[in-house]
């Protein structure tokens, strides 16, 4: 079908948007739809691409706040990067990520995950450098991960970003308990 003008777009919005009276929660495929469909922000490509697609957009900047979608550099381990949507503050240098095709979950990977530890181990303090909690090994992974900042939405988030008694407490020993 390539070549249909809006195509793309059609099997993005039909991929992306959970079936009527499904969870948000329920989504499994790629980081990028799922972010879109939980924060409201509407870029488009590749994650890596999104930190300077929000230029002039979208407000950006390097504080975490509820809502906002984290942008994860390009890597050799992310070789398309990561978004994620921040879903819970927990103090300053721990939040709470729904995302998306992070962990494997029953041998698999795409699945979406509530309420998962994000720890700032940036050294000025500035969530440039991240570490993130990882199902396989149920506690944070060893891999630091740069990123380029947090991109704010205008209040358009879906209702399933944090749980309903998120372990604020578990989420402050995944960051400092030391590994």
């Amino acid at each position: 079908m390539k070549g249909l003008p809006g195509f793309g777009l059609i099997v993005s919005i039909l991929f992306a948007a959970p079936a009527a009276g499904r969870s948000l929660l329920d989504y499994v495929g790629q980081c990028v739809p799922f972010a879109r469909e939980a924060s409201g922000i509407r870029i488009y490509g590749d994650a890596w691409t999104w930190w300077k697609q929000a230029d002039g957009v979208y407000k950006r900047g390097h504080a975490p706040k509820v809502g906002a979608v984290i942008v994860f550099e390009k890597t050799s381990r992310l070789p398309l990067g990561h978004v994620a949507v921040v879903s819970r503050i927990v103090e300053d240098r721990v939040v709470m990520l729904t995302h998306a095709n992070w962990s494997r979950q029953n041998g698999e990977r795409g699945h979406a995950e509530q309420d998962v530890t994000l720890f700032d181990v940036s050294r000025g303090n500035d969530w440039s450098d991240v570490k993130v909690w990882y199902h396989d090994s149920e506690g944070l992974g060893g891999t630091t991960y740069p990123v380029y900042g947090f991109i704010y939405g205008k209040g358009e988030t879906a209702s399933e970003l944090t749980g309903k008694h998120p372990d604020d407490v578990g989420a402050l020993i995944d960051a400092y308990v030391a590994r």
